[in-house]
C-alpha cells in the first residue's frame, strides 16, 4: 500500500510520501512514489502516486520519455501552459494505461488502478495541487480543502483535520506530517519508511532536492517518541468518567 500527502500552504506547497511496497508479508520493497520535473524559471511540477506499481511506473515512464524530447513524443508535461492542463495531461497518461492493461487481457478493475496527486507552479500562475482518479478527472485544493491524501489515508487524518493551519511554516508542516505518517505507520503494516519529502516554495519557479527521512533518522524517532508521550499525557488530563448509580 502507501500513503502520500500533499499540503497546500500560503507559502507553497508540501509534498511527503512512503517508500513501501508488498505483495504480501514475505514480499516488501522499496520504491520512490515522489517524482518531479523542472524547467528552472518556467515550470516545477511534482507528482505523488499511489495505486498497482505496474500502472504507476508505466504512467511516470511515459511522462518522462515525452518530456525528454517534447517535439518527437508530444505531449509534454513541461510544455503545458498551466497547472491545469499538467493535471488534465497526467489524467489522460493515467486512463490511457489503464485502457492498455484492459486491452492486453488485463481488467482496469480495482487491481489495476491507481491515484495521483499533482502540484506546482507554472510561469505566473499561482502554485496549485490536484487529486487525479483512476478514471482520468480530477479535483483541485481550495482553502476549503488544503490537504489530499492517497493510499492508507485515514490514520493520519485526524491530526491534519485538527492541526493544519494554511499560515503554519515549512518546518511546523514537516513536524505535523511526520507525525501523521507515524499514526499510519504503526497502525498499518504496508506503509513504512523511508518517508521522501519535498518543499516547494511558491513563485521560485524550480523544484528543491527530494529529501529522504531514512529509518534511523534520529529526529523521526523524537517525534515519534514524543507524540507517543504527549497523547498518554493529554489522555491522563481528561476528566474522568462516572458511571451511573446501578
Amino acid at each position: 500500500m502507501t500513503y502520500c500527502v500533499g499540503l497546500r500552504l500560503n507559502s507553497g506547497l508540501l509534498f511527503m510520501s512512503d517508500t513501501r511496497t508488498n505483495a504480501g508479508l514475505d514480499n516488501v520493497s522499496t520504491f520512490r512514489k515522489m517524482h518531479e520535473w523542472s524547467a528552472p524559471g518556467k515550470a516545477a511540477i511534482t507528482v505523488m502516486t499511489a495505486g498497482n506499481l505496474a500502472t504507476t511506473q508505466a504512467v511516470i515512464s511515459l511522462l518522462d520519455e515525452r518530456s525528454k524530447a517534447p517535439s518527437e513524443r508530444a505531449p509534454s508535461i513541461l510544455e503545458q501552459p498551466s497547472m491545469y492542463q499538467v493535471a488534465r495531461l497526467v489524467g489522460d497518461t493515467l486512463r490511457e494505461v489503464i485502457a492498455g492493461h484492459a486491452e492486453t487481457g488485463q481488467r482496469a478493475d480495482a487491481a489495476f488502478n491507481a491515484t495521483m496527486i499533482v502540484g506546482g507552479q507554472i510561469g505566473e500562475g499561482e502554485p496549485r495541487l490536484f487529486l487525479v482518479y483512476p478514471e482520468g478527472n480530477f479535483i483541485e485544493a481550495s482553502e476549503d480543502t488544503p490537504f489530499f491524501q492517497i493510499g492508507e489515508t485515514k490514520y493520519g487524518r485526524p491530526i491534519l483535520v485538527r492541526a493544519f493551519d494554511p499560515n503554519m511554516g515549512f518546518e511546523d508542516a514537516i513536524k505535523l506530517l511526520l507525525v501523521s505518517f507515524d499514526s499510519t505507520i504503526k497502525a498499518n503494516l504496508s506503509v513504512g519508511l523511508p518517508l521522501d519529502f519535498q518543499i516547494y516554495k511558491a513563485g521560485s519557479l524550480t523544484s528543491a532536492p527530494i529529501r529522504r527521512v531514512e529509518r534511523d533518522d534520529a529526529y523521526f524517532q523524537t517525534i515519534s517518541d514524543g507524540w507517543g508521550d504527549a497523547l498518554k499525557l493529554a489522555f491522563d488530563s481528561l476528566p474522568a468518567f462516572t458511571l451511573p448509580d446501578a
